[in-house]
């Protein structure tokens, strides 16, 4: 990879994780809200967590289309439009926060569903810009900005709406999504394309550029491995959910920990899960596949849940140390099956893929929370935390057995028309991004 894109990549990640963290702080930071929205929009807390939701529902109204908007017209227009209408939203939440709930509601939702354009287009953006042999990396730092965005929002928006009222805490997520919406307005640039300038006005070939390649989901076209894919995912929302959802309220009710020791530690495995997803990444790309790795941590995860699950029956420290453990191993997937999706759709279609991909991801978001609470007030923590490893089981055996040929072979690469592009564990050779020996099917 030459030094000018080798730079730019690195820049084009930057735009995109800020885009992501800025994104994450605004649409999933809201549950930090929930004590000030009782307090100033004098709702119950059944309404406080509707008003949660509201920006989740957004999102799996706009994942798809933006997805679609970026493959079209590119990722800096998908990002750059989203994120406006985002703050655009919140600034608007943040004026009407006083009035009525339905009009802030409905606000939450359009928020929601312009920050989506990040979940489909920043991934696309990053993986755009790396050769095969570094996306894992770059993907792993992309959605480290996950735990980064919500560790900003428990900061910030509570003190926030504590001293200013719920509005204040609204118009931070309106300057936080504005900014990132400028700086990717003003100096991202999509990645070439076939028949688009590359860096430094090199084209790519243009003989294939008219052919647009059939959907990666067509029966023949290897579409039953992508859908194994976005099934893979759903599934392990499941074990992540769980956790996230309940680890406070088992340490303090189960454990007898102070919530301000649980929230510490919680946090701190919170920060050790971002880590875990930049190894996970930097594993897949010196083993030349996202799937093995993947394979291996959701084993990992379901041994670890199983052990959670017989320390909540039969109380031991072991099963203390699995549910912090479980806090970092459940999110240590994310990054590889957004690559996998994204280089096995390829670039005419990677934007609507990771917009299906998120989809089944939200809608798993939106169910897991209120069952697995149902199922703990009725039986107790260990049937929820049981089901959680069934989950992880379920995700071992549907993932495909290997890795199928990644349609995007790199920054640049003439993907369109051409046979598919196998990933490859080592950079490009070059620096031209081409995809290096065939991989395992």
């Amino acid at each position: 990879m030459d030094t000018p894109r080798m730079t730019r990549s690195w820049a084009m990640l930057a735009l995109g994780t800020c885009g992501q963290t800025a994104s994450t702080t605004a649409l999933y930071g809201l549950a930090y809200l929930i004590p000030a929205f009782q307090r100033d929009l004098g709702v119950s807390l059944a309404g406080a967590g509707l008003l949660v939701s509201c920006p989740i529902a957004g999102i799996l109204i706009g994942l798809v289309g933006w997805g679609a908007v970026a493959d079209r017209y590119g990722e800096r227009l998908a990002l750059t439009a989203g994120l406006f209408t985002a703050a655009v939203a919140m600034a608007a939440a943040a004026a009407v926060a006083a009035g009525g709930t339905t009009v802030l509601g409905l606000l939450l939702v359009a928020a929601g569903a312009g920050g989506s354009s990040v979940n489909s287009a920043s991934g696309r953006l990053v993986i755009g810009w790396f050769p095969p042999g570094r996306r894992g990396m770059a993907m792993g730092v992309r959605q480290a900005s996950q735990p980064v965005g919500t560790a900003v929002a428990a900061a910030a928006l509570p003190p926030l709406a504590g001293g200013a009222g719920v509005g204040a805490a609204f118009g931070l997520c309106a300057v936080l999504c504005g900014v990132a919406g400028a700086a990717i307005a003003v100096f991202a640039v999509d990645p070439p394309r076939p028949g688009a300038p590359g860096i430094a006005g090199r084209e790519e070939p243009r003989g294939a550029a008219a052919a647009r390649p059939p959907s990666p989901y067509r029966r023949g076209a290897g579409g039953g491995h992508l859908w194994r894919l976005h099934a893979v995912a759903a599934a392990l929302c499941v074990p992540q959910f769980v956790v996230t959802g309940f680890a406070l309220l088992f340490l303090t009710q189960e454990r007898g920990w102070s919530a301000a020791a649980a929230g510490t530690a919680l946090a701190a495995v919170n920060l050790a899960g971002a880590g875990v997803r930049l190894l996970a990444g930097w594993w897949s790309d010196a083993a030349g596949s996202r799937i093995r790795p993947m394979r291996w941590l959701a084993v990992a995860t379901a041994a670890d849940l199983a052990l959670l699950t017989a320390g909540a029956v039969w109380p031991s420290a072991a099963g203390t140390a699995a549910l912090l453990a479980a806090s970092a191993l459940t999110v240590s997937t994310n990054g590889l099956h957004n690559t996998a999706v994204a280089e096995y759709a390829g670039p005419d279609w990677a934007g609507r893929a990771l917009g299906v991909h998120g989809t089944g991801q939200h809608v798993a978001i939106v169910l897991v929370p209120p069952l697995a609470g149902a199922l703990i007030t009725g039986f107790g923590f260990a049937p929820a935390f049981a089901l959680a490893a069934l989950a992880a089981v379920l995700a071992v055996a549907v993932l495909p057995r290997a890795d199928g040929a990644a349609r995007w072979a790199g920054p640049g690469a003439a993907a369109r028309g051409t046979a598919p592009a196998p990933l490859t564990g080592g950079a490009s050779p070059a620096g031209t991004g081409a995809a290096g020996p065939t991989a395992r099917r």
